[in-house]
């Protein structure tokens, strides 16, 4: 049996602590949080619980295994790398870490111990990507020419990060993980109207060499929320919503062809083709329990991390460059 202690328990942290106590071979043993009125919906909820304000205490323990953080980000370094050197499996929010550099940091820390670390990318273990991932790797999809995401609605402001760091980490994670490539460079343009506030607004796009080419539309200033993603390929089509209830992935077997005999390209002749749509079934396991037995699993030493540190280093370095391109408006950043 697995200990599990919990750093966090405000915004994501009671769904991490409910879905590991759901686990059959793990405990949660340790919660911590600073708020002590938090900590007391924790002693209604679960008997039996420890609880405490103060995290290295949570760390300390020899009743915990491994530690799950759930805080803001800048406070992620410190408290991984205290667990890490404790002895302890991590797993950590997204994004991993501030900084590439930290980052690495926690990744070398892990290997030198010999322990688990992860980072929660929780879109990667819903079926519907799972699915994506599966049908963009068939020879009827084709080669991938564009990868296109808008992740908009009238959200939270953030006073730590930008819009960027908050909503684009979930589809860059969805798109690292389906492209399985890594891009060779980064545009972001953004706003914000709020003088000394982070960018509310953003447009990322990412450059894969060759023909294909990424787009990323984030915004907290939306009357409308919007989680829609399009993958086109050569010869098929994705769409995801995942608002949708029943038919979150949609298939369309429709594209263009390109004649090749020299007189057809001096005219750039384009036949347009249309097949079927089809949207398949796909599992409806909450992707956060999935993602808990799989860390598990990982402890175990029966599977390897989806999400592992690499992972999330190569999703804050993509965030890192799309700072430094908003700075200079635009202007890509090469990886």
């Amino acid at each position: 049996m697995i200990g599990v202690g919990v750093i966090g328990y405000g915004y994501w942290g009671p769904n991490l602590v409910r879905n590991f106590m759901a686990c059959a071979d793990a405990r949660v043993t340790y919660i911590a949080d600073r708020d002590s009125t938090r900590l007391r919906k924790v002693g209604a909820l679960y008997r039996g619980v420890e609880v405490t304000t103060c995290a290295d205490e949570l760390i300390g323990s020899s009743a915990v295994d491994a530690v799950v953080v759930a805080t803001p980000v800048e406070t992620h370094f410190d408290l991984a790398m205290a667990a890490l050197r404790a002895g302890k499996h991590v797993l950590v929010e997204k994004p991993i870490a501030s900084t590439s550099d930290q980052a690495r940091q926690m990744i070398d820390e892990a290997h030198r111990r010999n322990l688990v670390l992860m980072v929660d990318h929780t879109f990667i273990y819903t079926g519907a990507v799972g699915k994506m991932y599966e049908l963009i790797h068939t020879e009827d999809f084709g080669k991938v020419r564009y990868y296109d995401s808008t992740r908009v609605n009238l959200g939270i402001f953030q006073n730590d990060v930008n819009v960027l760091w908050d909503l684009a980490v979930h589809d860059l994670s969805i798109m690292s993980y389906v492209l399985d490539c890594e891009p060779l460079e980064v545009s972001a343009t953004g706003n914000s109207h709020l003088p000394g506030q982070p960018e509310y607004a953003a447009f990322l796009t990412l450059f894969f060499g060759g023909e294909t080419i990424a787009h990323i539309n984030v915004n907290w200033l939306s009357p409308l929320k919007i989680r829609r993603t399009l993958i086109g390929g050569d010869r098929q089509m994705i769409v995801y919503d995942d608002l949708e209830t029943s038919e979150k992935i949609k298939l369309y077997d429709k594209g263009i062809t390109v004649t090749e005999t020299p007189e057809d390209i001096r005219k750039l002749l384009i036949s347009y083709r249309t097949g079927d749509l089809w949207s398949p079934k796909v599992p409806d396991s909450e992707a956060l329990a999935v993602e808990a037995a799989h860390f598990l699993n990982c402890i175990n030493g029966s599977e390897t991390p989806l999400s592992g540190g690499e992972a999330g280093l190569q999703l804050v370095r993509i965030l890192e460059a799309a700072n430094k391109s908003l700075r200079r408006n635009g202007t890509p950043v090469p990886l």
